[in-house]
């Protein structure tokens, strides 16, 4: 199976040809990477495979590769986690991987039930003109450089595996930290209980933590460099003023609320993160909703996660991402208490099955 990917798009892009061991490869130049989130960046990419340059109606460029699906693999599981985690993380990283995008692809191509429930990720974001993208709106794809022997065992080993339930594909999400307790698909997306996407006590993120904030190297050697580069993300804080708050909110939804009095959580899913929020200003109150859009709102980026306590402009969290699925850094704990993939695999995604997409029937 071939992966259409987007990459970067831009005013224009900027390309060179290039090779590595004997194989043809194309640079890609001014990469953005975390759009929108604190870690957002440019890098320099290389890959493999075929490159298009799609000239857009707005005048900017998007430059799409196109590469076998196993490939893709090998770079993902290098790019969401640190190609020299332990092995069953990259396991149990590879069959994850390869399931959401199968199951993204089998998304474009099907009018199902799932369509509406996978619509938000898959066509919202303007990905009309291939499979993917290669952020974190969909899975981290940073090119060929980064990759590792160990990766590619871990895509070799789990060929052509994916996470079933009742003979289909799983939209297998993931995020880096619950904080705790992993969050429902219906908190943060549709108001649809996928079985396999519920709520699970999760204490193996903070014991990772804790092994992150005594430098200790078993769990550095499981995240990106950039990564590393924040370690208060199982607790947080972030405080603002009435006139601070009052800015941020109507940059980042146009709304002008005054100066803000106060903060009031409406709903909380099963791990506490808040997907229902009342903002009352001096002009203005209005409730805010899902957890995206409350991370969205509330900072100048993006707020690690919507699980946060709040005392009056101050704001006490945890976790980081929507903690819906496999939660990498517990993921990477259980892996190094010694866990197989099969066992971090069931523990994340109840009562599923891993099968081999030929057996798959529908």
């Amino acid at each position: 199976m071939n992966l259409r990917i987007g990459i970067v798009t831009a005013p224009h892009i900027r390309w060179t040809d290039s090779t590595q061991n004997g194989i043809p490869t194309f640079v890609i130049h001014d990469v953005r990477i975390g759009i929108g989130f604190h870690w957002d960046r440019m890098q320099t990419q290389e890959f493999a495979g075929q490159l298009t340059i799609k000239d857009n109606p707005d005048g900017t460029q998007t430059a799409i590769n196109t590469i076998d699906l196993e490939d893709y693999l090998t770079s993902v599981i290098s790019s969401e986690m640190a190609a020299t985690s332990p092995i069953e993380l990259l396991k149990a990283h590879a069959i994850i991987s390869r399931s959401w995008a199968v199951r993204a692809v089998q998304t474009r191509q099907q009018t199902t039930r799932y369509k509406n429930l996978l619509a938000a990720t898959f066509e919202s974001g303007g990905h009309k003109d291939y499979d993917v993208c290669a952020d974190d709106h969909c899975q981290r794809y940073e090119g060929i450089r980064s990759i590792h022997p160990r990766a590619v065992e871990a895509v070799q080993s789990t060929a052509n595996h994916v996470l079933t339930y009742n003979n289909e594909v799983c939209d297998t999400r993931f995020h880096k930290c619950c904080g705790g307790k992993t969050e429902l698909f219906a908190t943060c997306w549709e108001d649809v209980d996928i079985p396999y996407l519920q709520s699970v006590s999760c204490p193996y993120c903070q014991r990772a933590v804790e092994r992150l904030r005594q430098s200790d190297p078993a769990i550095q050697q499981c995240l990106m460099a950039y990564d590393q580069e924040h370690n208060d993300f199982f607790n947080w804080q972030v405080t603002y003023t009435p006139d601070q708050l009052q800015q941020i909110l109507l940059e980042k939804t146009g709304i002008d609320f005054g100066r803000i009095q106060a903060l009031r959580p409406i709903k909380r899913g099963a791990s506490g993160r808040i997907y229902s929020l009342e903002i009352v200003g001096e002009k203005t109150s209005r409730i805010l909703g899902k957890e995206l859009t409350i991370r969205r709102a509330l900072s100048p980026t993006c707020l690690y996660s919507s699980l946060f306590d709040i005392d009056g402009l101050t704001l006490h969290g945890r976790g980081w991402g929507h903690g819906v699925g496999l939660c990498q850094l517990g993921a990477a704990e259980m892996a190094l208490e010694g866990f197989d993939a099969t066992y971090i695999l069931n523990y994340y995604y109840p009562n599923t099955q891993i099968r081999d997409l030929s057996e798959i029937t529908r």
